[in-house]
């Protein structure tokens, strides 16, 4: 029979500065690390003021995670020190492998609408010092699956028969950009051992147990089954899916880089000191192993 998956919080999140003034919702962080295992920490954005992104996020460092940042619309400029280099452009998505560590940046650009959200994902405490990997997800190679009540963006993991472009090297994860047209409803089976929430972007939701309608810019966790449901509002819905199976392992979480221990973490902010965190690739990357002063997202923890 059947289980369908009943809301266990909705969480708002908080306005706050990143990067070099870059204006954000953090949805989740430290705090919710316990009930949303695997995912650490997911930044939303949606602007149409460039004076609230354009200063970006410069060179900074990560360790121990895979970052995902999805781009429904705008233009993201980036590049790291693996050597690569480009844009995350309208319905796209960079997934990035940080591992025994990278240093990279990304710059958003003057755009009509930036809209869109990046994701952290821990890594098991074997892989935490995997070699560091890049994924350019450009529209193209993001399915959609076009259905009578709207349609759904296959990011990661798989929706029926239909594969993402990716679902995570250590981590499986399912990443779904859901569309519903006014009063659908929408059901999805799904793996019942994951922790499984969604971002609502845009619109309102009713779900299983809820007796009023859950508006946009929450997240929301849901607690055990195996199948989600969701009746979207007067004004339909869209919302990211997000489901993975959690760890259960420490965490030491310091700014960009989050390990198993304080011990790895000390080591990780001292081979920045020394300049030993990564192999440079490039002369023009050696300030990024100075951590450009006056970058705080380098150096200072989150709140």
């Amino acid at each position: 029979m059947k289980r369908i998956r009943k809301i266990q919080s909705v969480v708002t999140g908080s306005r706050q500065k990143d990067g070099a003034g870059v204006r954000l919702v953090r949805v989740l962080g430290p705090a919710q690390t316990k009930d949303f295992d695997p995912f650490l920490m997911l930044d939303a954005f949606d602007s149409k003021n460039p004076d609230d992104y354009i200063r970006g996020f410069p060179w900074h460092p990560h360790r121990g995670i895979e970052t995902v940042t999805y781009l429904i619309s705008g233009d993201i400029e980036h590049g790291d020190s693996l050597g690569n280099k480009g844009n995350i452009l309208d319905g796209g998505c960079q997934w990035m492998t940080a591992g025994s560590g990278i240093i990279h940046q990304e710059m958003p650009q003057a755009s009509p609408r930036m809209l869109g959200l990046q994701l952290w994902v821990n890594l098991p405490r074997k892989n935490k010092m995997a070699p560091p990997r890049y994924r350019d997800l450009d529209k193209t190679r993001i399915p959609r699956v076009e259905e009578p009540g709207g349609s759904v963006g296959v990011i990661a993991g798989s929706y029926g028969v239909t594969r993402g472009a990716t679902e995570g090297d250590y981590v499986k994860v399912q990443l779904l950009d859901v569309v519903l047209k006014p009063g659908v409803a929408w059901t999805t089976p799904v793996d019942e051992k994951s922790t499984l929430f969604i971002y609502i972007v845009e619109g309102q939701g009713q779900f299983e147990g809820t007796g009023s309608p859950v508006e946009s810019h929450r997240a929301v966790l849901f607690g055990d089954g195996d199948e989600f449901a969701v009746t979207a509002g007067k004004e339909g819905i869209r919302f990211i899916l997000f489901a993975g199976r959690p760890l259960r392992e420490p965490i030491a979480w310091g700014g960009p880089i989050v390990m198993n221990t304080q011990e790895e973490l000390d080591q990780a902010f001292e081979e920045l000191d020394q300049g030993t965190f990564i192999a440079l690739v490039d002369a023009d990357l050696r300030a990024a192993s100075d951590l450009q002063e006056g970058a705080s997202p380098v150096t200072d923890p989150l709140p």
